[in-house]
């Protein structure tokens, strides 16, 4: 909260490049960095491979709840969001932040331990569905025709999707301390500054208009979502602390992703930002829920 705060506050005295300058570092080194450092130290026994297919499966279930409001909209008041605002509206209900705001949360609450289960659930399912699912779908709501190699290329240059790989290279080797060590606090630094970057993106919300329509898709993505899924996790044999990361992951609040594909797409960037802002008042609401009930 504290680094959230102080980001919002440098938000607004800032250069409105620096956000940007900062979400690059992050996303081309910050980022990669932590994910090589806390994947060499994770448990990767049990069944992990259960994170992206949950995810998938919290995804398309967002999505049809969101589909399902639209239309309960629809036929109940006789009236029905502009295309481009339905699409943000999909988007928020279906794309979460779990890699910005889940890693650092998971790591706080869970442990370095069951790390990978995070990961395993944003790059192998949000990544994915976000650039794949996500585009499709915004391209349809806004009228462009979406490039099938454009979205193909947006995974494969990932830089998280390569150190990812390399972090399990990595873990057949046995690395020199210091260099674990140094390792270690340069991913806790990607991790601080991640939520800096927060902050800053919360402190560019302008207006709270599009807050009734976005109260839907928050109650799908934070409430209805996880309370199913999560409900079944033990059908899956996922129980104790990798369940409490697979929850925590479905309930996040809406991604960056959303805004960026928003922006890319024309469609309703306000209600994008919007659902961004209010996501994360409303986390530290359902955070302990989450934690007591899992």
């Amino acid at each position: 909260m504290g680094l959230v705060l102080i980001g919002f506050i440098l938000g607004r005295k800032l250069p409105g490049t620096v956000p940007s300058r900062l979400g690059q570092f992050l996303f081309y080194v910050g980022g990669p960095i932590s994910i090589v450092s806390f994947l060499y130290k994770a448990d990767l026994s049990g069944h992990i491979l259960i994170a992206p297919a949950i995810a998938y499966l919290a995804i398309f279930l967002g999505a049809l709840l969101a589909w399902l409001g639209i239309k309960w909209q629809a036929y109940f008041t006789n009236t029905i969001p502009q295309k481009p605002t339905q699409g943000s509206l999909l988007l928020a209900a279906m794309l979460g932040n779990t890699g910005y705001l889940g890693f650092p949360i998971i790591l706080a609450m869970v442990g370095q331990k069951y790390f990978a289960w995070a990961l395993f659930y944003d790059l192998l399912g949000s990544l994915f569905s976000s650039y794949g699912l996500g585009v499709a779908l915004a391209a349809n709501f806004s009228g462009s025709v979406s490039n099938s190699w454009q979205t193909t290329k947006a995974i494969l240059i990932n830089p998280a999707l390569w150190s990812f790989g390399f972090g399990l290279l990595l873990r057949q080797v046995k690395i020199p301390n210091i260099v674990e060590f140094y390792l270690d606090k340069l991913a806790w630094i990607a991790v601080a500054l991640s939520l800096l970057l927060i902050g800053m993106r919360l402190s560019q919300l302008k207006t709270w208009k599009s807050l009734p329509q976005v109260g839907m898709s928050l109650a799908i993505k934070m409430l209805l979502v996880p309370l199913i899924l999560g409900s079944t996790l033990p059908l899956f044999g996922v129980t104790g602390s990798a369940a409490q990361v697979i929850v925590l992951q479905m309930a996040m609040p809406p991604g960056f992703a959303t805004l960026v594909i928003a922006e890319t797409f024309n469609l309703d960037r306000d209600l994008a930002v919007t659902a961004l802002v209010a996501g994360a008042v409303v986390l530290l609401v359902t955070l302990p829920v989450w934690l007591w009930l899992f």
